[in-house]
């Protein structure tokens, strides 16, 4: 038995573009050791972009037939993925009540948080030989939380959405960590095949749905950017 098998619908997406992302991006390639990330994580605002991208959501959720529509909506706590549900709902005909859950915050990075993977190696090395041994599904960097410990926040987090929602059409605001493994508790994966997954980027404010066959949820689609485009 799956997850939850009781939803018709389970909708995900990922916040819009955010000033870390822009941040991340501008490290790549470089010898920065850490991101220009001056706020906390949870703190970090969207983008320009990312509240047009939010706003494109909203116009897909605004013309989804009834039958796909949305009965409930559930974001992380942090700032891009509050204002980036708040965004897209309100460009929605309809009524969608937000509700927000800490267990679908993003992974908890420990001492390596802000750090480029330059970074680790000058400054953890142990860690990141760590991580090579263990591989990066079982891999807990200290403080912080393995891809293993997304699984079992996530457990709890969708039976309690299964039980409390049945025959409901969830909306789902988060990161994209938290999709990837959305991935490998409903689609029932490996850590080979989920790690295979991670290898390709969640795209902000990318759609990945399941519908339920009468059975189980099953896939619609991953990681869908076609409602951004002109």
């Amino acid at each position: 038995m799956g997850v939850v098998d009781a939803l018709e619908w389970l909708n995900l997406t990922r916040h819009g573009e955010s000033t870390g992302n822009v941040a991340y991006g501008a490290a790549v390639g470089t010898e920065a050791e850490e991101y220009d990330i001056p706020e906390r994580d949870a703190d970090v605002p969207l983008t320009p972009t990312g509240r047009e991208q939010a706003k494109r959501l909203g116009r897909w959720l605004a013309e989804l037939p009834p039958e796909e529509r949305p009965t409930l909506a559930v974001a992380s706590p942090y700032q891009r993925t509050l204002d980036t549900a708040r965004i897209a709902l309100a460009e929605a005909p309809y009524e969608v009540e937000l509700e927000v859950d800490e267990r679908l915050r993003d992974r908890e990075q420990g001492i390596l948080q802000g750090l480029t993977w330059r970074g680790v190696l000058r400054r953890h090395p142990e860690e990141a030989a760590r991580m090579r041994h263990l591989g990066k599904f079982y891999y807990r960097p200290p403080g912080g939380e393995s891809w293993a410990d997304l699984a079992l926040r996530l457990r709890s987090f969708y039976r309690d959405l299964d039980m409390n929602a049945p025959g409901g059409r969830a909306l789902v605001v988060t990161h994209d960590a938290i999709i990837v493994m959305t991935r490998y508790l409903v689609e029932r994966l490996s850590e080979k095949e989920i790690m295979a997954i991670e290898k390709e980027p969640v795209a902000n404010a990318s759609l990945t749905r399941w519908s339920n066959d009468g059975s189980r949820l099953r896939p619609v689609t991953y990681n869908d950017r076609a409602h951004l485009l002109d």
